[in-house]
């Protein structure tokens, strides 16, 4: 008959310890009816080995049980139901039944010894493993990671506070030395401290323009009278307006004097900048040519200096201005806004005006901004160092305030009010022009700019970069430099806690950003032969915030979809906040540091900022005009708007780092295509099937592409780094060549308007009105200029259809990549 014996240990140290026989394991066994009837010469053994098995601490037997008492236990449950080596006590269903007799105290004494040699063994074993296994990793454990992207989002915006931020701001403003090099090596120590173990500190030697040691004035020669930029008499200023007055200039424009008689451009002085300007032999003997050309021209003409009210100088300002004058040398008042400045300026020089004085309106300014007394600065270089590119502008340009401009155009005040509206300002008919002298006294030098840039390294894709960029100059009073250390600070946590992001982030802060984004176009250009692979995205930290009404986010096409799904998301927490400004997502071409990346690189770019207005048809560039800022504990106390923007930031940044597939949407980019071809009535059909074909392609990629590679059963390495490189290059097919100055390349970039459309076509069709306007200066026959004006929109809509095409094939050689490979793997 079976019978069964239970032997229990308990627990404790499996090595150098005593092992317990009860309640600890449950030992099962079954004995031979034959070794039960053994004869009774044994019985004085096992007895003996009774004893010792209670000296090895086995649990106590007890008195034995009568024979025929015995329970037989059935071969059937020799086993216990988890197994034979489970704890009993884990099935609390089970009950235990067993007999003794003093017969088979000597089984039980072997399998005690049995039981403690596995024992033995076992955590021997053990405690090899644990050997090897502390000897072979680290003697800190890593971190846990957080299971869940969500919760890692979470864990980052937690860790982004006002509080946070308004530390590092005061601490960047109070440096003791205010110099670019000092903010710059500042930044560098601090980004070094906060965890980026490989940043860099680089400068280029660039010509800058600069104030010169007397403001600049303008004087009305009816009345003698002499102002400063900002309408103050020359004669009244104090102490405290040179700072304000060697800011009211435009960087680059021409140094001289244009006055009633004649043009002064101080001599040597002038042809010693021009020269600097150009490298090149034949560049510096182009500008003599036409610098000698203006002194004969100016001697030729007359009268000089008259003012001209051109309002925006749009075309038809310019048409009605040239039919009742003739504009040669004479000064325009110009309004900023409706089309870049730099365009403006090109079509002024084109009709030979002499100067130009640039001001706000305040009816196109927001209430809150005042700008009625406030002169301010512009630049006129479109990008990099203005020494590899010759001369910028022939004219001489100063912005003026509103207040100046309405004194020299004898204008009612712009003040007066006509119900709900403001009255613009404006020269009235048949006023007498008045007549002035500009002195310009800017000078250039070469001077050394310092770049910033930190890498926080990517495990999977290190060679794919997603670029943060903002500006340390002196104007921006630490703001955006000090939401970049946040979002530095808040990112190498995570990192500490054992994230790894996927891609690259790359970290930038830039110099010369206010004289025409020097800083970003050096070093970009140093760096463009692996950006062109390795940038994804542009996250811009231009000016974050320089209001507190309207929250603004920009982006090209390509991120629309999730700029504003994190805009959404900041609305949805804002409602049980209060302060909810309305949803504002747009791809209009913006003037910073994000030019060189969507106009040289066509990288997608993205930006979110507060500001005091929307960007209209009128108001879309007054941020060309640089106010003198106020400081950021003036314009936010309490720090929760940089905080806003810190944590909106943060979410893309963690997106564009850390998706699988890039969060970039083509279907998107075909919808734009396709809502700025509605003016069907000058559209060729060959433009308007392509646009559908590439819609109807970009939908079928990211439905049977894009979705299917972010299941996680499908995110094979190879396969999803092919597919974010079409996602990457897309917006490439829409770089052109050449655009009107002061537009951007990439076509996908709109201008404020009504109505979207391409900004070459819309620059196209005005060419045709230019070239009506400027037709008596362009010594050709009519016929030919004719044909060669019209030739301008054709040329525009040949470089859009191909773009088109160029970015359709592009798309579906991403699907017959992708089906190949599907193919393959099956």
């Amino acid at each position: 008959m079976a019978y069964r014996k239970v032997c229990d240990t308990q627990g404790g140290a499996m090595v150098g310890q005593v092992l317990h026989c009860s309640g600890g394991l449950d030992l099962d066994w079954d004995l031979d009816k034959e070794e039960l009837q053994e004869p009774g010469p044994s019985m004085d053994r096992m007895q003996m080995q009774h004893i010792d098995c209670q000296r090895s601490a086995c649990s106590d037997p007890g008195p034995d049980p009568d024979p025929e008492l015995m329970e037989p236990i059935q071969p059937s449950v020799s086993v216990s139901p988890h197994g034979r080596f489970e704890r009993l006590q884990e099935d609390p269903n089970y009950i235990s039944h067993f007999t003794r007799a003093p017969a088979h105290k000597g089984q039980r004494r072997l399998h005690c010894f049995l039981l403690r040699y596995f024992l033995a063994a076992a955590g021997l074993f053990v405690l090899g493993l644990l050997i090897g296994w502390f000897t072979h990793t680290p003697a800190v454990k890593p971190p846990v990671l957080l299971s869940d992207s969500s919760d890692l989002l979470e864990e980052l915006l937690r860790g982004i506070t006002a509080d946070k931020i308004h530390t590092l701001q005061r601490s960047f403003s109070s440096l003791p030395d205010d110099s670019e090099e000092a903010r710059a090596r500042y930044l560098y120590r601090q980004w070094v401290g906060l965890g980026l173990t490989d940043v860099r500190l680089s400068n280029h030697t660039v010509l800058l323009s600069l104030p010169g040691s007397t403001p600049n004035t303008i004087t009305d020669r009816s009345s003698r009278q002499c102002f400063l930029p900002n309408g103050i008499l020359c004669d009244q200023r104090g102490l405290n307006d040179l700072p304000q007055q060697q800011f009211s200039y435009a960087a680059y424009s021409t140094a001289g004097t244009l006055q009633r008689t004649e043009r002064h451009f101080a001599g040597c002085r002038a042809r010693e900048q021009a020269v600097r300007y150009a490298r090149d032999q034949r560049e510096t003997s182009e500008i003599n040519r036409r610098t000698n050309k203006q002194h004969r021209t100016v001697e030729r003409k007359a009268p000089q200096g008259e003012l001209v009210d051109v309002q925006y100088g749009s075309v038809d300002d310019l048409r009605r201005a040239k039919d009742s004058l003739n504009l040669t040398n004479r000064i325009a008042v110009v309004k900023l806004g409706q089309a870049p400045l730099l365009y403006k300026l090109s079509l002024l020089s084109e009709l030979g005006f002499g100067g130009v004085l640039l001001y706000v309106d305040p009816c196109d300014a927001p209430p809150s901004r005042q700008v009625w007394n406030q002169a301010f600065r512009v630049t006129l270089n479109p990008g990099g160092d203005p020494a590899t590119a010759g001369s910028l502008t022939s004219l001489l340009v100063q912005p003026i305030s509103a207040f100046l401009a309405k004194k020299l155009l004898s204008s009612p005040s712009a003040q007066q009010q006509q119900g709900d509206s403001c009255v613009p300002l404006a020269m009235p008919p048949n006023t007498e022009r008045k007549e002035i002298t500009m002195t310009i006294g800017n000078q250039l030098s070469y001077k050394k700019i310092y770049n910033v840039v930190g890498y926080l390294k990517g495990k999977t894709n290190p060679d794919r970069h997603v670029l943060v960029g903002s500006s340390h100059d002196s104007n921006q009073r630490g703001g955006a430099s000090a939401i970049v250390n946040q979002l530095i600070a808040a990112l190498t946590e995570q990192t500490k806690r054992g994230w790894v992001p996927d891609r690259t982030t790359v970290f930038c802060s830039w110099g010369g950003s206010a004289l025409g984004n020097i800083g970003s176009y050096e070093w970009g250009k140093d760096n463009s032969v692996v950006l062109q692979s390795s940038a994804v995205a542009y996250v811009s930290l231009n000016s974050p915030v320089r209001g507190t009404e309207t929250l603004r986010a920009t982006a090209s096409p390509t991120l629309l979809q999730l700029t504003s799904d994190i805009q959404r998301r900041q609305l949805l927490s804002c409602i049980r906040g209060g302060n909810c400004p309305g949803p504002n997502v747009s791809s209009l071409q913006l003037p910073g540091d994000v030019s060189f990346f969507a106009n040289q690189l066509a990288v997608p770019t993205m930006e979110f900022a507060f500001e005091q207005t929307t960007a209209q048809e009128t108001t879309g560039f007054l941020s060309e005009a640089q106010f003198s800022v106020e400081s950021p504990e003036t314009l936010d106390p309490l720090f929760k708007f940089h905080e806003t923007i810190t944590k909106m930031t943060a979410e893309a940044i963690l997106r564009l780092v850390n998706d699988p597939v890039l969060p970039f949407y083509p279907l998107d980019i075909a919808l734009d295509v396709q809502n700025k071809l509605k003016d069907k009535s000058i559209l060729p059909a060959s433009l308007l099937s392509s646009a559908a074909s590439l819609r109807d392609q970009a939908a079928f990629f990211q439905s049977e592409t894009m979705r299917p590679a972010n299941d996680p059963k499908e995110r094979d390495p190879s396969h999803v780094r092919m597919l974010n490189d079409v996602l990457r290059d897309l917006e490439k097919s829409f770089l052109i060549s050449q655009t009107p100055a002061g537009v951007y390349r990439n076509l996908l970039y709109s201008l404020p308007g009504t109505t979207p459309q391409f900004s070459i076509l819309r620059f196209s069709q005005e060419a045709v009105l230019h070239c009506n306007v400027t037709s008596k200066a362009v010594k050709r026959n009519s016929t030919d200029k004719e044909v060669l004006c019209h030739s301008t929109v054709n040329r525009s809509l040949s470089l859009i259809l191909r773009a088109v095409r160029s970015a359709e094939r592009l798309v579906r050689f991403g699907l017959d990549l992708f089906e190949n490979y599907q193919s393959d793997g099956k």
